[in-house]
């Protein structure tokens, strides 16, 4: 309910219609976050609370080798624990302690509920706290939802992050700081980080930090950057904590990527001669890398499912920077607060629809026959069985994109179905 009031009022407000659909959706649940949260935090442990289905699908999605042994499992339910003739508690204490024994540098552990753990009502949150007390604060515990039940899969992520939040530290100093959300790829981090110190804005924190014991502190005095669109719990419960939103379209191209700069230099009051000398040299350079894919995006039709809830910065990125046209924008959610410094920037009169229909909107993309259709796995395939062709959505995420040094890599990624269509033909798949 509390989508369709956001929805509702933005549509009054903006200079686009926002529909709603409430139907047949298809994306992935939120324990595929897992797979760049894992990668992010060094010191973390992912244990989720599910079904061998949930095994099979974080494996799958993250191409782990049978002889690996990364930092995350599940604690499978078994019919005994589904039919309530077990005690799953002792089961997951059980696990908790093997990890523990066999990691000894883990300091946190995140338990993760799936849509089985959550038919059943098992309260992580209780087992969390009671793991917590039973390790005396040598290792971390902190519960969240993956369910997909509950989440899409970035979602996951905002479940984590919103989780996580409650615990940081309150900062009491009377010394601005910026706290920058959302998970990065180590080389995007330390490049913003280098910006930042040039523009002479600082101190500069990541959350979530690459260690458990360098999460960041949150206060009156925290200025807060998104660093994805998809956190608006995180974002509010991090208010909830004293820290002040700074409103600014994402860092996606070296439009995106200057402004979102320039939110953080103006609150730090940086001189406009300063912010030109520092990042006037990568913004050309992020300008030329973008007008080379431009080439071959120019002019062409885009639309977008719904499924990562980065579809509007991208569009905007698409359409400003790399002159496309915007079919149907689909998002899985649409949070005016957090898309507030993008609305301005969009095109009037652009079609987004919030939620999904699956059928209707499949309808809509085969009547338009736009030239790409940004959309998740499970779609692309009998999309290009019918000759249109598609980028999945998915590996938006996974690829480091933000930022002036990747703004090239980024139109990229869209670049390469159409010069696939082009060196194969136009021949629709037997």
């Amino acid at each position: 309910m509390t989508g369709a009031v956001l929805a509702s009022d933005t549509a009054r407000q903006s200079r686009f219609p926002v529909e709603q659909e409430r139907g047949q959706r298809a994306v992935f649940c939120g324990l595929t976050s897992i797979i760049w949260l894992h990668r992010k935090i060094q010191d973390a442990f992912f244990l989720v609370v599910g079904s061998r289905t949930c095994a099979h699908l974080i494996q799958s999605a993250a191409g782990v080798m049978i002889f690996a042994e990364p930092r995350f499992a599940t604690a499978v339910l078994q019919d005994k624990d589904l039919a309530g003739l077990a005690d799953a508690n002792e089961e997951l204490d059980r696990v908790a302690a093997q990890v523990i024994a066999r990691r000894p540098e883990i300091r946190t552990i995140f338990l993760v509920s799936s849509c089985p753990s959550e038919v059943i009502k098992l309260d992580l949150g209780n087992a969390a706290q009671r793991l917590g007390e039973r390790y005396g604060g040598r290792v971390n515990f902190v519960d969240y939802s993956g369910s997909g039940i509950e989440t899409t899969f970035t979602q996951g992520e905002d479940r984590c992050l919103e989780s996580l939040a409650a615990q940081l530290p309150t900062d009491t100093s009377e010394k601005l700081s910026l706290m920058v959300c959302g998970t990065l790829p180590d080389v995007v981090e330390d490049q913003f980080a280098r910006i930042f110190e040039q523009l002479g804005i600082g101190p500069v924190r990541f959350f979530p930090a690459r260690n458990s014991d360098d999460m960041p502190p949150v206060g009156p005095n925290t200025r807060l950057l998104l660093a994805q669109p998809y956190l608006g719990d995180s974002a509010r419960a991090l208010i909830s904590r004293g820290a002040q939103l700074l409103s600014a379209p994402y860092p996606y191209g070296a439009e995106g990527t200057s402004a979102w700069l320039q939110a953080a230099a103006t609150e730090w009051g940086v001189p406009a001669s300063t912010f030109e000398s520092v990042t006037a040299a990568p913004r050309a350079r992020a300008e030329h890398a973008v007008a080379v894919q431009t080439r071959t995006l120019t002019g062409r039709r885009i639309s977008f499912l719904p499924d990562s809830q980065l579809e509007i910065p991208l569009a905007r990125f698409l359409q400003r920077e790399c002159q496309m046209e915007l079919g149907e924008i689909g998002t899985p959610f649409f949070d005016q607060q957090i898309l507030a410094g993008e609305l301005p920037l969009l095109p009037e009169g652009l079609r987004i629809t919030e939620g999904q229909e699956l059928d209707d909107q499949l309808d809509r993309v085969r009547q338009l026959q736009p030239d790409l259709t940004v959309c998740g796995m499970g779609i692309a395939n009998p999309l290009e069985a019918e000759g249109l062709r598609t980028k999945w959505s998915i590996e938006l995420v996974f690829t480091p994109v933000q930022g002036y040094d990747q703004a090239g890599d980024l139109a990229g990624l869209f670049t390469r179905p159409l010069l696939r269509k082009a060196q194969l033909g136009t021949q629709i798949w037997n």
